[in-house]
């Protein structure tokens, strides 16, 4: 989607910024993975799919993504962006009859930064920035019956659950977002500065010119 193309999202822990070609070899490398293959119900690509997957996920209007980026190590102008990675979170407009409807998903790919917080500032910041700038009214999540940890923490997040399908062993959740979540949500994510990611890069990269 290109709304987002050159989009920077800064909250207190991490950086979202859109998913770009040099970003690829690292994903590439995450989905390596059978756990997170399984967490994602993703089929391994080889590194030219993943190329052209990023390109459909930039150009194609029914997707949203940003990669999420260690917000102190990006602070680092000598810290390259790709080394910043832990994840990705996005957004599907799944319902073509219906652009309000999303699902949503949260991936935090570095086991390192799991269990700190990070998703749930994430799955807000992501949120705030469906509803404002895509016009989502209700946000949905599928999430595998194993994965008690994001279920969890949805939950925490007053997604309530609607329907379990034990053909694909996964719980489907859902917030529709009316007049009191939208303030509360925007009143959560307040902190969250939306900047011009082209000019910071810039910026960076002045920095370690100096």
């Amino acid at each position: 989607m290109r709304i987002n193309e050159n989009t920077l999202l800064e909250g207190h822990k991490v950086v979202l910024v859109p998913y770009n070609a040099e970003h690829v070899p690292r994903y590439h490398e995450w989905m390596k993975s059978p756990e997170l293959q399984q967490l994602t119900a993703s089929e391994p690509l080889t590194l030219a799919q993943e190329y052209d997957m990023q390109t459909s996920w930039r150009e194609d209007d029914d997707k949203c993504t940003f990669i999420i980026l260690d917000k102190q190590l990006w602070a680092d102008p000598n810290v390259p962006e790709e080394q910043c990675m832990m994840g990705d979170v996005n957004i599907f407009l799944t319902d073509p009859s219906d652009p309000s409807l999303a699902e949503l998903e949260v991936m935090i790919a570095e086991t390192s930064y799991r269990g700190k917080g990070i998703g749930k500032e994430v799955t807000r910041m992501m949120m705030s920035y469906g509803v404002t700038k895509l016009g989502i009214k209700k946000f949905e999540v599928k999430i595998g019956l194993k994965n008690e940890v994001s279920i969890a923490m949805f939950k925490k997040l007053h997604f309530h659950e609607v329907s379990v399908c034990q053909k694909f062993k996964e719980v489907t959740l859902e917030m529709t977002v009316n007049k009191s979540v939208r303030t509360k949500l925007l009143e959560d994510t307040k902190y969250m500065n939306e900047k011009d990611y082209r000019q910071s890069c810039s910026n960076k990269q002045g920095v370690t010119s100096l």
